[in-house]
């Protein structure tokens, strides 16, 4: 939305320096990707300070900067281009947002849960973008600096659709203030940040705060397969629409067909409809997380057979279930974006009942946040492993060796366990095994950067083009 600087700064209070006419043409947080006519915000991180960029800001033909009150330095320019000075940067740009928020006054949905957020928002939009034109979160900008940007890109869509995260108490409810959603919808609540919680009961809570944070007319989108999602409906006056695959609900999956590494097909019953949808996406979380979509499109009016359509094309979003084939005749499924225990569990269960592979290999990195439990549920992972008779299980950095604890104790033999320190050597030793007819999954948390031991076997071996 482009607004004149004299607004912007009457709205998060500020004081400016400059011609107020001078109209933001676009927001920004990182001078890399500033383009001219953007507002800059020299918010501060852990490991910088955007005050340093602010020279730099203004060279690139900023139309202005948002600045701490008693910033002098790099404004001495001579540029056309405003300063507004406020207490606090990010506290500026999240009022700016909630300001334009008011301004675009159109419907939004908020997406939280403790996996599959990103995905399921992406399928959402591609499910809405058939009858409207929607703004939705880029990649996982799902914070108190990726929510009030994806805010401020908004001007003529018709709906909006945010994901929303957090890592303690109180984070979603301050985001719900900001974005002001009118309907919610929560995926699920698994035992993720335990690191910054008491239990799991208490990051349901946190996730409830979505719902206590609606705006009229109030709509709960809740997954009835999860116990605590479906126990949120007690507390809020709204109104619940339920999705589930094992329990009943509103919109209920009634079977499901396994294409194997070519995804699933699945039937949906809601009123007196039964309908087959076809998805090219991997493993049975992702029939819920497409169910969740559907629910939401067909709640806005969206046709069910463009909504066939939407979910036919869907794609996986880079790191989050990416197929790779290689001309040595081996696949690799590219899920190392991120990992919690009931996601790699899931993930393995898949592995381990897709056709047309001789070894299944699970390379597992540690899962990070998990606090005192983080043993238990390596090893139950370890455990699911031996299960579903995965052939190899490499463990990845720090806990990820309680992963082959629990494969160990199931019944695994040595010969099949490995264990090594980071992504680097996880890669080498990986490409030092691999074999036609395998098929590999390569999935860890975010900070064990699993993507480095694809990319050792994508310059070892040559990929086939998807």
């Amino acid at each position: 939305m482009n607004l004149p600087l004299d607004e912007v700064a009457k709205s998060m209070g500020g004081t400016l320096s400059g011609p107020g006419a001078v109209v933001a043409r676009g927001y920004s947080i990182d001078t890399r990707s500033l383009n001219p006519g953007d507002l800059f915000f020299a918010v501060k991180g852990p490991r910088f300070d955007g005050h340093d960029f602010v020279r730099q800001a203004i060279e690139k033909k900023a139309s202005g900067v948002v600045v701490d009150a008693g910033f002098e330095g790099g404004l001495e320019t001579g540029s056309d281009a405003g300063v507004i000075r406020v207490g606090s940067p990010v506290s500026a740009l999240q009022a700016l947002a909630h300001h334009v928020r008011r301004r675009w006054a159109r419907p939004i949905i908020g997406v939280t849960g403790s996996a599959g957020k990103t995905t399921t928002k992406e399928m959402i939009s591609a499910v809405l973008a058939k009858k409207f034109d929607v703004l939705r979160t880029i990649g996982s900008l799902n914070n108190e600096l990726g929510v009030p940007l994806t805010l401020l890109r908004a001007d003529r869509q018709d709906i909006g659709v945010l994901e929303m995260g957090m890592s303690a108490k109180g984070e979603i409810r301050a985001l719900a203030a900001i974005a002001e959603p009118n309907e919610g919808l929560i995926t699920n609540v698994n035992p993720v940040h335990l690191e910054f919680f008491k239990s799991v009961d208490e990051i349901a809570e946190a996730k409830a705060e979505l719902l206590e944070g609606l705006f009229e007319p109030r709509v709960g989108y809740l997954n009835n397969d999860d116990s605590r999602v479906r126990g949120m409906a007690r507390k809020f006056n709204g109104k619940i629409i339920t999705f589930g695959v094992k329990s009943v609900a509103s919109f209920k999956v009634l079977q499901t067909r396994d294409l194997g590494i070519g995804g699933s097909a699945f039937t949906v019953h809601h009123g007196r409809r039964d309908t087959e949808f076809v998805m090219p996406l991997l493993g049975a979380h992702n029939i819920t997380n497409a169910l969740a979509a559907i629910t939401v499109g067909a709640s806005h009016g969206v046709p069910w057979e463009d909504m066939q359509a939407a979910v036919a094309g869907l794609k996986p979003a880079k790191m989050r279930g990416e197929v790779i084939r290689f001309q040595l005749g081996f696949a690799a499924i590219d899920d190392s974006y991120n990992s919690n225990p009931r996601a790699l569990t899931e993930m393995i269960r898949f592995i381990g009942k897709v056709p047309g592979f001789s070894r299944k290999i699970v390379i597992a990195g540690e899962m990070l946040e998990l606090g005192k439990e983080s043993a238990e549920l390596h090893q139950g992972c370890g455990r699911e492993a031996a299960r579903a008779g995965v052939s190899i299980v490499i463990g990845v950095q720090g806990m990820a060796g309680q992963v082959l604890e629990g494969a160990r104790a199931a019944g695994m033999t040595e010969d099949r366990l490995k264990f090594v320190p980071d992504a680097a050597q996880a890669g080498e030793l990986l490409a030092g095994m691999v074999r036609s007819g395998d098929v590999i999954l390569i999935k860890g948390s975010r900070g064990v950067k699993l993507e480095q031991a694809l990319q050792t076997l994508r310059t070892r071996f040559a990929a086939l083009e998807n």
